[in-house]
């Protein structure tokens, strides 16, 4: 029974999805006004480690996530670089494809841009002033905040405590301070479509209201995203989408807690920024998934080096007690799968979900020291791999022929391929070990450190991990 944090109601509830085997879900994606930084990375990871479990235990699930190719911040960044809004957007979007993919994201069944779907918001626009539930004010079209019985049900805050100014939108022809914009008047050098109140553009709020409705229906199960859009972005999106279907709109609401970087969150508002490309071109994509897994989606991840460092180690711990468990084809190790999926069923606990990992790789070895079959904890261990999306196969030594081929030469031995080097040079210190040159076997040891590669012996003999 899986069980997570709604935060509409701010409680814990049962998942249930409305049809039996099938859970849609749509996550919020990004404003592609500049490159993804480490924060957005974290959201992506952290709703992918979802719909891979929610797969993993049976279900079906249609996975919708949007990309904002139009808004404020686009205007202004493309117009600062003299660019068009419209090629600054899809360089942008190609940009956090590539990053997500690095960071082994699935891609979504549905990636919808808001600009291929005017048709859809002004149809939606256009229900809300029918239903007079927004107005045209000048140019621009407005929803009536105080016309929607329950507006502010997600964040918890009260309308008549909300005051202009509070992440409030501005707006001379208002009815009311608190009231959003559901379409912009188009300005000049602005992208602009036509519409029945005029050229213009959507507002921000509108487009994951209709394209969530065109792809997922409403009601659907799971709406997911930053816990910075919670007020007011996602509260919009409620007013918008019942008051436009008369119905209910997303029944469970999921937000991923921030990055932050000495207690303040990774943003351009903030100006704490770490790119996202560069954190993965540095440690690579799989460190950077395995680091944002340290704490549970919800809580707030604090960034540093150290951290990464951390993750790095901890990658190489799992890969190296894979590599040597000898492959085979047990069954996964009941008692470890049964305490994973405690911990995942658990509001997706990745924390927790680590701890049995990691604690699987420390029972296997030692069975491997004891000169045991760990077969059935390395299986385990690979199928919650695969599950958390922790890729495996990477992290051999590739990278390494140059530096692996020079120090295998300068011991006398041959090394075309880096593995084979480096099998060469453990044989080559396993003889010194044996003939009891301690001076040669430290020799190498600690050549093979400075280039990465770590050793360590046992009565079951040397293995080797990435530093």
């Amino acid at each position: 029974m899986t069980t997570l944090y709604n935060t509409l109601g701010r409680r814990r509830q049962t998942f249930e999805p409305l049809d039996e085997g099938l859970v849609r879900m749509y996550v919020c994606g990004p404003t592609v006004q500049s490159a993804p930084h480490l924060g957005h990375g974290r959201s992506a990871v952290a709703f992918d480690v979802i719909r891979r479990y929610l797969i993993w235990r049976g279900w079906k699930v249609v996975y919708v996530q949007n990309i904002t190719d139009v808004d404020d911040k686009i205007i202004a960044n493309a117009s600062r670089l003299g660019l068009t809004s419209e090629s600054l957007a899809r360089d942008m979007a190609s940009r956090f494809r590539d990053a997500y993919r690095l960071l082994n994201v699935l891609d979504p069944d549905v990636q919808p841009a808001a600009t291929d779907h005017i048709p859809e918001m002004i149809e939606m626009i256009s229900s809300l002033v029918e239903r007079g539930l927004a107005y045209r004010g000048g140019g621009d079209v407005y929803f009536r905040v105080r016309a929607l019985e329950g507006y502010g049900k997600l964040s918890g805050r009260n309308v008549d405590e909300l005051r202009a100014g509070n992440r409030v939108e501005p707006g001379a022809d208002k009815e009311d301070p608190l009231d959003f914009a559901l379409w912009k008047a188009a300005k000049p050098g602005e992208p602009r479509w036509s519409s029945p109140w005029g050229p213009g553009r959507p507002g921000w709020h509108i487009e994951c209201s209709a394209m969530s409705a065109k792809y997922l229906g409403t009601p659907f199960d799971i709406h997911a995203g930053g816990a910075d859009l919670i007020f007011p972005h996602h509260e919009n999106e409620i007013a918008q989408s019942e008051g436009a279907a008369g119905r209910g709109f997303a029944r469970y609401w999921l937000h991923n807690g921030m990055v932050n970087l000495g207690g303040e969150k990774l943003s351009k508002s903030t100006g704490h920024v770490i790119d996202l490309a560069e954190a993965i071109e540095a440690h690579g994509g799989p460190v950077v998934r395995l680091f944002y897994l340290r704490a549970s989606y919800r809580s707030p991840l604090e960034f540093s080096l150290e951290f990464l460092e951390e993750a790095a180690t901890g990658l190489e711990r799992i890969r190296a007690f894979v590599r040597r468990a000898a492959p085979g084809s047990e069954a996964s190790d009941h008692a470890t799968i049964k305490r994973f999926m405690d911990a995942m069923d658990d509001d997706f606990n990745t924390a927790e979900a680590l701890a049995v990992l990691f604690d699987a790789v420390r029972q296997g070895n030692a069975r491997l020291d004891r000169g045991r079959n760990a077969g059935p904890y390395a299986a385990a261990v690979r199928e919650i791999c695969l599950v958390l999306g922790l890729d495996l196969a990477e992290g051999g030594l590739a990278d390494l022929v140059l530096g692996l081929g020079d120090l295998a030469s300068s011991y006398g031995v041959d090394g075309p391929e880096p593995d084979i080097a480096l099998e060469s040079l453990l044989e080559v210190r396993s003889r010194a070990r044996r003939a009891r040159d301690w001076d040669r076997a430290d020799a190498i040891r600690a050549d093979l450190a400075a280039i990465g590669i770590l050793i360590e012996d046992s009565a079951d003999g040397t293995r080797w991990f990435r530093r």
